[in-house]
């Protein structure tokens, strides 16, 4: 008998994206549980009492947050439709651009949270990632791991579904077809893949939901 998957997340969160573009790539099935950060359930509170965030992978009853740690256990738990390369340095370079992702996400939200020359600042060092992404990391491949989507796409999946949301929200463009045309490529093919393109969020709604987020940002940063 299966075990009883089960996953706690909030949308827009990228983050729960990640692991459920997982879901869906190794055919997996689960329940999902929509959860309002507002007021966290107990549920939330009693899988991931030390960081109370969303996502938590509930997998037989035992818990497992954080969406890269969930990434890998399910890498390991369900081999099916591998996200990992087989070959050991193929595999660690995975890690690192992954692991590059997850530590620059910071940078592209300093965009939407700032105004002026703090803005300008953020998206001066944004370009100069999706620069290091575009040469580095991608280069000629189809995706981050060759011709296949892997670990390091749904880390940075989220440039598919979020970036020209917050693009526009904020009043920049920064991933622009003339000046990352491989990247661009990349969002373009990451969106068709099946199993993604049924899991993106609503453009429309997402717009609604990010303007009010600026428009508390901004409202509180002003003198």
């Amino acid at each position: 008998m299966e075990e009883e998957v089960k996953l706690l997340g909030a949308w827009p969160s990228p983050y729960s994206y990640r692991v459920l573009w997982a879901l869906s790539l190794k055919d997996i099935k689960y329940e999902y549980v929509e959860e309002d950060l507002s007021n966290k359930s107990d549920l939330l509170l009693q899988y991931n009492p030390v960081y109370k965030k969303i996502p938590v992978l509930v997998h037989g009853g035992k818990p497992i947050s954080e969406s890269l740690v969930i990434l890998e256990y399910m890498e390991e738990t369900w081999p099916q439709n591998p996200l990992l390369p087989q070959d050991p340095y193929d595999k660690a370079m995975a890690r690192f651009w992954a692991k590059f992702g997850e530590d620059k996400g910071p940078i592209f939200m300093a965009i939407f949270v700032t105004v002026g020359e703090e803005q300008e600042k953020a998206a001066k060092e944004a370009k100069e990632q999706l620069t290091i992404l575009e040469e580095q990391a991608l280069g000629e491949k189809k995706f981050f791991g060759g011709d296949k989507i892997g670990l390091t796409d749904i880390v940075l999946g989220w440039m598919a579904g979020w970036l020209d949301v917050i693009e526009e929200v904020s009043g920049l463009k920064l991933l622009e077809a003339e000046t990352f045309p491989r990247l661009h490529a990349w969002v373009q093919r990451f969106k068709e893949v099946p199993g993604i393109k049924e899991q993106l969020p609503d453009r429309d709604e997402m717009l609604v939901y990010y303007k009010k987020k600026r428009e508390m940002f901004i409202g509180s940063v002003k003198p």
